[in-house]
């Protein structure tokens, strides 16, 4: 009887292992350069982001962390050209239109600087938001007819995808509600041309048009794929009478060279660039920035940042204004490439800049996001466990000549 069982257990051992069952000349030993990464992106980008994040949001980092490998919290952008009006039964479910639900008792005045600054000032210094302080105030301007409903802090309710109406238009857009806010400090008013210049996938370009107010929008992206699906998304949310020629134009250009062929043209700019895509690149392993055949790429990120919001400042006309905007917390493509864009628009173009103060936008919108506290320059959403939105960091510029 005992032999019985020790044979027993033996033979358990040996099914166990199914390497037993195939045949010694058709056994493989894995091979972990042809199967998969030793140290995948998504780890990659992780070991990246705590030992840079760690240093620049000191003791902010670790929810911050937490909430970027958490499932992101969605907003639904209503679309002003569906004929069912689905705002009253996404408020039944227990959302709201962040935009419309604002506290207006908090909110402060719109501040401008100039950039150029006294002749002894370097230009950089100038924009400091420490120096903002003093300045002629204005009262605050956001685009019209933005509508965007997200659940209450805390809840993690998610949002059913939206139906097409009787003339086949979905009734809103999935998108991070955070997205919405670079669309709304565009200030995009009646008549105003626009340059969207990075515009796929088109939850932006979708935002800007829910104006209504656009006399004629440029939606421009380098990336041929990236823009047919831009045109897919606007077909299922824009009626064909408005992506008419006259009022809409769809192009694959590079946008760095976006001063060589139309210059001093837009009223209002949208530069949102690519980027290191901090959450993506947590949560995706297919292309994904931190991939090693993407290093060169990653590196190179700034300059091609820079690039782009160059090129955005030469389109837009004396008095336009221009929004940067990304989606990484990184300080590098963000303030720091705002400053160079400043500096080097004056030495090299003679294009004085007038930069925007956003915090106005983080006191009407602290009930929804999470804000980054004390930035040298501009404003940045950051991921929350209550409010997992973003990152979306933005800055605003004024061209003055």
């Amino acid at each position: 009887m005992m032999a019985l069982l020790m044979d027993t257990r033996l033979l358990m051992r040996k099914l166990k292992d199914l390497r037993s069952l195939t045949p010694r000349r058709n056994r493989v030993k894995e091979k972990w350069a042809a199967t998969r990464p030793k140290y995948p992106p998504t780890t990659l980008a992780l070991q990246h982001f705590d030992a840079t994040y760690s240093i620049q949001l000191g003791q902010l980092w670790p929810s911050v962390r937490v909430a970027l490998l958490s499932e992101k919290k969605y907003g639904a952008l209503l679309n002003n050209f569906s004929y069912d009006d689905v705002l009253a039964d996404l408020q039944a479910q227990g959302s709201r239109d962040f935009i419309s639900d604002t506290d207006t008792q908090a909110q402060p005045c719109l501040e401008h600087k100039s950039a150029d600054g006294v002749e002894e000032e370097s230009s950089v210094d100038a924009v400091k938001k420490s120096d903002l302080s003093g300045q002629q105030l204005s009262p605050l301007q956001l685009s019209l007819n933005i509508k965007c409903a997200v659940f209450p802090r805390g809840d993690i309710t998610r949002f059913k995808s939206a139906r097409p109406d009787m003339f086949g238009l979905l009734s809103y857009y999935l998108m991070d509600a955070a997205s919405v806010l670079p669309c709304l400090a565009l200030d995009v008013q009646e008549g105003h041309s626009v340059l969207d210049l990075c515009a796929a996938p088109g939850g932006k370009t979708l935002a800007l048009l829910q104006t209504q107010a656009i006399r004629f929008l440029c939606a421009n992206d380098a990336s041929v794929s990236r823009t047919l699906r831009l045109r897919r998304v606007l077909h299922s949310y824009v009626p064909k009478e408005v992506l008419t020629a006259e009022k809409l134009r769809i192009t694959s250009f590079d946008g760095t060279k976006w001063g060589e062929i139309e210059r001093n043209t837009f009223d209002r700019v949208l530069v949102d660039v690519p980027c290191t895509a901090d959450r993506h690149s947590l949560m995706e392993d297919d292309n994904n920035i931190f991939s090693k055949s993407r290093t060169g790429e990653r590196r190179g990120l700034p300059q091609v940042q820079l690039e782009l919001l160059l090129a955005g400042i030469e389109a837009a006309c004396p008095g336009g204004e221009i929004v940067y905007s990304t989606c990484t917390l990184s300080q590098i493509q963000n303030l720091r490439v705002v400053e160079q864009a400043i500096c080097l628009a004056g030495e090299n173009h003679g294009i004085r800049l007038e930069v925007v103060n956003l915090q106005p936008l983080t006191h009407m919108f602290k009930k929804t996001f999470h804000f980054a506290p004390d930035l040298e320059l501009g404003e940045m959403v950051i991921p929350h466990l209550a409010a997992n939105f973003g990152p979306i960091y933005m800055c605003k510029l004024k061209r003055l000549t």
